[in-house]
């Protein structure tokens, strides 16, 4: 069984609709794939209603954090979207998404970069506005080549000249509410270097103690002897290891199933989950 954990569509920063990412997920061989938009969990629907034959759908988010002023991301799975406190959260860091977004783009026409905000707005097709959309606008307004030149500190980047901080969950709470909404919750990417998400063992010690089910393991972006930690980290944590795509259509090549996740880590959290339900393809019947 091939099981990817971590997938966006467009209706965050993916470049693929909820539709066709499933399509593609089945094509390339998973069989179980989770989506994992950012802050938002707007492609559920027409994602179940796209399952083809054979895959299995997780409905998850990826949550927008703050540890020590760095951003950190936090995958959840299998939670009520509607529980109350989360779904408020959610409503509130979506706006300040736009705040954010638009603060950068003025921040980008006063450097001289001609960055409309219709055009982030339209390539931003969800809710979720976030900074792939202000790098393809760059690259459309032919400020720079390629999304990748814009997290640099002369752009956007954390820091950077037009980078602008957003309102973000302490990572605490955010695995206390995805807990009381039934879910549970895994740490995206912690030693993903190159895109500045590094965590160092006691952070994640102080989020398992909170409640922290899973860590990400097997992940592009992570060198083999941060796998190789992370994993015994994990092990000594008790914490489920887990391998993901972080698939995001056309800005990372396609890469659907480029890392997966062992069946038995994806059932201990399945089985620890009560919020929500696993979709399967006939036409949006859920089953645990």
């Amino acid at each position: 069984m091939r099981i990817d954990l971590h997938s966006h569509s467009d209706v965050s920063d993916g470049t693929r609709p909820p539709a066709e990412v499933v399509r593609r997920a089945r094509a390339n061989g998973l069989d179980v794939l989770a989506l994992t938009d950012h802050d938002t969990v707007a492609g559920w629907d027409e994602a179940t209603a796209a399952l083809p034959d054979g895959l299995t759908l997780v409905p998850g988010i990826e949550l927008s954090c703050r540890q020590d002023g760095r951003s950190l991301h936090m995958l959840g799975y299998l939670f009520d979207p509607e529980h109350p406190p989360l779904a408020a959260e959610l409503v509130r860091i979506r706006g300040d998404r736009v705040i954010r977004a638009q603060g950068m783009v003025d921040r980008l026409r006063d450097l001289g970069v001609q960055v409309g905000w219709d055009t982030v707005r339209a390539l931003a097709k969800g809710e979720a506005v976030g900074r792939p959309h202000i790098a393809r606008a760059m690259v459309a307004a032919g400020a720079i080549t390629t999304p990748d030149e814009a997290f640099t500190p002369r752009w956007i980047a954390q820091g950077g000249r037009a980078y602008v901080e957003r309102y973000a969950l302490d990572p605490v709470r955010a695995i206390r509410l995805v807990r009381e909404a039934g879910g549970v919750c895994v740490l995206a990417h912690p030693r993903a270097r190159r895109r500045g998400y590094v965590f160092e063992d006691g952070v994640i010690e102080r989020l398992a103690a909170a409640g922290l089910a899973g860590i990400e393991v097997d992940h592009p972006d992570h060198a083999p002897e941060d796998r190789a930690h992370l994993r015994d980290l994990a092990a000594a944590l008790g914490l489920a290891a887990t391998g993901s795509s972080d698939d995001h259509g056309a800005l990372t090549g396609d890469r659907l199933g480029a890392e997966t996740t062992a069946p038995d880590a994806f059932e201990r959290l399945a089985e620890a989950a009560s919020g929500g339900d696993l979709r399967v393809p006939d036409r949006g019947r859920e089953a645990r």
